[in-house]
């Protein structure tokens, strides 16, 4: 059963909090789709994923940086999974089409946008309605996550 947590960020941005998700999922062995809003989105989150961290760096790549399948984090637009992802970390309010595909699914959003929790909240009816195991984590002001019930 694929485990869906909603990931509520109030205190850090996106582009600071998402490379430390990452980061855990590749310490813990899965490989990681990001599904991004748009091609520009794409483009500046694997900017990020380069300059994130002076004394770290994270392998991933995007259409057009070779084999997708070599990439053990793919940055893409696109309702797919070409490097055999278990783990995939939605943006910018995307949801997959097959979520079912994965064993985790972690929906990042922005809790200082209204717009955005009102569509998190509906993301999350949806996959309650599907089934899924869902967890609500909120971020902590030094960027940790503290499980919510």
């Amino acid at each position: 059963m694929t485990e869906v947590g909603f990931y509520h960020l109030l205190h850090w941005p996106l582009e600071r909090a998402l490379p430390k998700l990452l980061e855990k999922a590749l310490e813990r062995g899965h490989r990681a789709i990001v599904l991004a809003g748009s091609p520009e989105r794409v483009e500046d989150l694997n900017n990020v994923l380069w300059t994130y961290d002076d004394q770290s760096w994270l392998p991933h790549g995007s259409s057009g940086d070779g084999p997708a399948q070599e990439q053990p984090i793919f940055l893409t637009v696109a309702d797919e999974n070409p490097n055999g992802a278990d783990v995939l970390v939605a943006v910018d309010g995307r949801a997959p089409a097959m979520p079912g595909g994965f064993a985790r699914i972690i929906d990042m959003f922005d809790g200082r946008d209204e717009t955005m929790v009102a569509a998190a909240r509906q993301r999350w009816r949806g996959y309650l309605d599907q089934g899924f195991e869902l967890t609500y984590w909120q971020q902590t002001e030094t960027g940790g996550w503290d499980k919510k019930t």
